[in-house]
């Protein structure tokens, strides 16, 4: 019973990819012929499926954009982004949909340590780090297993270093791994969803209304107060904003 019970985990299993994979074709069917709502639709079937990676947010992210859905199309390549950090389709149609937008924000200029972080941060997705940290933990292992039976003063010395340098990647990758997870925890960013929210000095109506914001827009999430929100653009400018929709994109 036992062996017929896992068989049968293994076949539902495998038949819920199998209509994951059909959902996935019928959704890119009806983008090819034009019906974006429709796709839209089954491509968020197969989301609250459980599946969740680059491709299917870029095919929503590009069904948004064909229909003018300023937020979402922008919201769903920032998600594809995440998945998969340096792939130039989605940095390209994310500039096209970051076009649509009414804000014209200037960045602050990133200081050379931020530049750094960023680089070490944009090589691999977590996922990836994670892996990686896996990896060298059975090279370790490996190595180190050949230094201790091996007699030969030569190889023991191959292995030593080899056992060495493996560590010290090991301590790297898990070095960035955690101090990119936390970071991501610590900076939550989100999406305007709203098609346009006034940003207040003070958590109150009676403070001064520094400027307005439009849908689309990026805003890292400060703090909270109630229904208020303190956010940040990408200008350094801070304010408080009220019941509005931002839609997290941790």
């Amino acid at each position: 019973m036992r062996y017929i019970f896992i068989l049968l985990i293994y076949c539902s299993s495998t038949l819920s990819s199998q209509d994951i994979n059909r959902i996935f074709q019928q959704a890119n069917d009806a983008y090819n012929n034009g019906s974006y709502e429709e796709a839209i639709t089954l491509y968020n079937k197969i989301i609250l499926g459980g599946q969740h990676d680059s491709s299917l947010y870029f095919n929503l992210g590009n069904s948004h954009y064909k229909l003018n859905n300023v937020a979402e199309s922008i919201y769903y390549f920032e998600k594809a982004k995440s998945f998969n950090l340096k792939d130039e389709d989605i940095e390209i149609n994310l500039a096209f949909a970051n076009n649509m937008t009414i804000d014209s924000i200037d960045p602050l200029p990133k200081s050379d340590l931020l530049k750094f972080r960023e680089f070490l941060f944009g090589l691999f997705s977590l996922n990836q780090y994670g892996f990686i940290i896996i990896l060298f933990s059975w090279l370790t292992a490996i190595f180190f297993g050949l230094y201790l039976f091996n007699s030969k003063p030569s190889n023991k010395r191959f292995y030593f270093s080899f056992t060495i340098l493996s560590i010290l990647f090991l301590i790297l990758s898990f070095s960035i791994s955690s101090l990119k997870s936390s970071i991501e925890k610590e900076e939550i960013f989100g999406i305007i969803f709203d098609r346009k929210i006034e940003v207040w000095a003070e958590p109150n109506f009676r403070s001064e209304n520094l400027f307005s914001l439009h849908e689309g827009t990026r805003v890292q999430l400060m703090d909270s107060l109630q229904e208020w929100k303190k956010i940040k653009i990408a200008n350094g400018a801070e304010g408080w904003t009220k019941e509005v929709i931002i839609k997290n994109l941790n």
